[in-house]
C-alpha cells in the first residue's frame, strides 16, 4: 500500500477494511475472533481491541507461523475454526458457513475457498490431482509452467478441524526461497493423510481477491459502494444517479428519502422520511429528521429535526442543532449551537456557540463574537427577537424574548425583553410602535437618520437630506 499504516485499516466505505472481515467472522462463528498482528501493527490492536481478542506474531514470518500465534491464544473448547484475510473485506457469511459446511460434509480436516480467476495473475494456484480433488497449493515464484495455466487461485480463506490442525502444525517447514511458514502446506498434509482438503469453488465476481494497493482499494470501494446503494435503493430510497451518490456502510436512511446526484453520506448519519438531499451535499455524522431540504451545503455532526430547509451553501459545524421549520439560507453557519423551531438565518450569517429562540429572524450579516482571544463565550438569544442586518453580538451577551437591533448595531451589554438595541456601540431604546403595532427604530436612535421596517424581514434605514 506504500503507507505507514497497516494496510488492513486503510479505509473502505467509512470503515477500516479489517472491520469487514471482523463482522462476518463473528456472525459466521458466533465468537469473537482473534486477530493476529506485529508490533509493527500495533494499531490494530488499538483500533479493535473492544470486539476481537489478538495474538501476537512477535516477527511476521508467513501465514503458518500467525496461525500457529492463533492457535495458542485459541480457548481449549473450540473444534473447529475459520481462517480468514483480514485483506478480504467483501468476503460474505453465507461464503463461510458454506465453506465450513463444506468440510463437514466431506469429513475432511480441511477446506478452502478456490476463485475461477478470470486474471490469476501472481496469485497461488490450486493445483488438483487427477481424482479431481485438491492436492496442492502452490505459489507462483515456485509453480511449473503447466501450474501456472491454472485459473482457480487461492483465495486464503480456510476451515480447520482443530485437533488436527494442532498435530500438524509442528510439520511445517520454511519455504526455500523466503524462509517462511506458508499455511498452503497443510493442503499437501491433509492429501498425504488420505483425506483431501476439501474445496470450495466460486465464480470470480471480485469479492475474494485481497486488496494489496489503492488500486485494488478502490476496485473494491467501486464493489462495495454499488452494494450499499442496491440496498438503499431495495428499502425505498431514490437515487438520482447512484454512481454519483456515494454512502459509507454505517449510514442509516428511512423510505422516501430523495438524494440527488453528487452526494456524500459519511459516518453514523441517519436520514428521516421524505428528505431531500440535493447535489453537492456532504453529510458526516449528523441525524436529520423528515420532510427536509438540504442544498448544497455541509452538515457535520450536527441535528436537524422535522420540515427544516438548509442552503445552497450554509455550513453545520459540529455540535448544531436546528430546530423544526427553521430555515437556513446562502452562506448561513452554525457551529454549536442551538436554532429553535422556525428560526429564520436566511443569508450571510454567522452563528457560533449561542442559544437561539423559536421564531426568531437573524438578519443577514449577523455576527456572534464568541472568542475573545483566550475564550469561547455563549450567546443567548430569547423567543421572537428580531436582528437587523450587520448585527454584531460581542459574547457573553443575552436578548431577551422580543428584543430587536438595528442595521449595524454592535450590542456589548445585554437587551432587555421587548427593547431595541441601535449603534456603535449599541444603545439601549424602546422601540417605536406605530398604529399597525409593528416595532421600528425611531429617527433620533439612528445617526444615519430616520429607519423604516423593512419588507424582507432585515432593517434598513433610510438617510435624511443633510442640514
Amino acid at each position: 500500500m506504500k503507507s505507514r499504516v497497516p494496510k488492513v485499516l486503510h479505509p473502505l466505505c467509512g470503515l477500516p477494511m479489517l472491520a469487514y472481515v471482523i463482522d462476518a467472522a463473528r456472525e459466521a462463528t458466533g465468537r469473537r475472533p482473534i486477530v493476529v498482528y506485529s508490533p509493527p501493527t500495533a494499531a490494530i490492536r488499538d483500533a479493535f481491541g473492544e470486539v476481537a481478542d489478538f495474538a501476537l506474531q512477535e516477527e511476521p514470518r508467513g501465514t503458518g507461523d500467525a496461525l500457529r500465534a492463533a492457535l495458542g491464544a485459541l480457548p481449549d473448547d473450540v473444534s473447529k475454526i475459520l481462517v480468514l484475510s483480514g485483506d478480504v473485506p467483501l468476503v460474505e457469511v453465507e461464503t463461510l458457513r458454506d465453506l465450513e459446511g463444506q468440510r463437514a460434509f466431506e469429513r475432511s480436516p480441511m477446506a478452502l475457498v478456490g476463485v475461477e480467476a478470470d486474471d490469476p495473475g501472481l496469485l497461488g494456484r490450486v493445483v488438483r490431482g487427477p481424482d479431481g480433488r485438491v492436492a496442492r497449493v502452490v505459489e507462483v515464484k515456485d509453480a511449473r509452467p503447466d501450474e501456472l495455466e491454472v485459473d482457480e487461485v487461492n483465495a486464503g480463506l480456510y476451515a480447520f478441524d482443530v485437533a488436527w490442525l494442532r498435530g500438524r502444525m509442528a510439520d511445517l517447514r520454511p519455504s526455500p526461497t523466503t524462509g517462511e511458514l506458508y499455511l498452503t502446506q497443510l493442503v499437501e498434509f491433509a492429501a498425504r493423510d488420505g483425506t483431501p482438503a476439501a474445496s470450495l469453488t466460486v465464480e470470480d465476481d471480485g469479492r475474494l481477491l485481497g486488496i494489496n494497493d489503492r488500486f485494488e482499494l478502490a476496485e473494491a470501494e467501486l464493489a462495495m459502494r454499488a452494494q450499499i446503494n442496491a440496498r438503499h435503493m431495495w428499502a425505498g430510497v431514490t437515487m438520482r444517479d447512484p454512481s454519483t451518490t456515494y454512502i459509507d456502510s454505517t449510514v442509516e436512511m428511512a423510505p422516501d428519502v430523495t438524494l440527488e446526484p453528487n452526494v456524500i453520506l459519511r459516518g453514523a448519519t441517519r436520514i428521516g422520511e421524505g428528505t431531500v438531499i440535493g447535489s453537492g451535499s456532504q453529510i458526516v455524522d449528523s441525524v436529520l429528521g423528515s420532510q427536509n431540504r438540504i442544498w448544497a451545503s455541509v452538515l457535520e455532526s450536527s441535528e436537524v429535526e422535522d420540515n427544516v430547509e438548509i442552503g445552497p451553501f450554509a455550513h453545520l459545524r459540529p455540535g448544531s442543532s436546528i430546530g423544526a421549520g427553521a430555515r437556513l439560507g446562502n452562506y448561513a453557519e452554525v457551529k454549536n449551537s442551538r436554532l429553535g423551531p422556525g428560526v429564520r438565518q436566511h443569508h450571510m450569517s454567522y452563528i457560533g456557540d449561542a442559544d437561539v429562540g423559536a421564531r426568531t429572524n437573524i438578519g443577514a450579516g449577523t455576527i456572534t463574537a464568541n472568542y475573545d482571544g483566550t475564550n469561547k463565550h455563549r450567546t443567548i438569544i430569547g423567543e421572537d427577537v428580531f436582528l437587523g442586518v450587520d448585527t454584531m453580538l460581542r459574547a457573553p451577551i443575552t436578548l431577551g424574548d422580543g428584543s430587536r437591533t438595528g442595521a449595524g448595531a454592535v450590542v456589548t451589554r445585554d437587551v432587555p425583553p421587548g427593547k431595541l438595541a441601535v449603534g456603535v456601540p449599541a444603545r439601549i431604546r424602546e422601540p417605536h410602535r406605530p398604529a399597525d403595532g409593528v416595532p421600528t427604530i425611531p429617527a433620533e436612535a439612528s445617526a444615519d437618520g430616520p429607519a423604516e421596517s423593512s419588507t424582507d424581514g432585515a432593517e434598513r434605514t433610510t438617510p435624511t437630506p443633510p442640514r
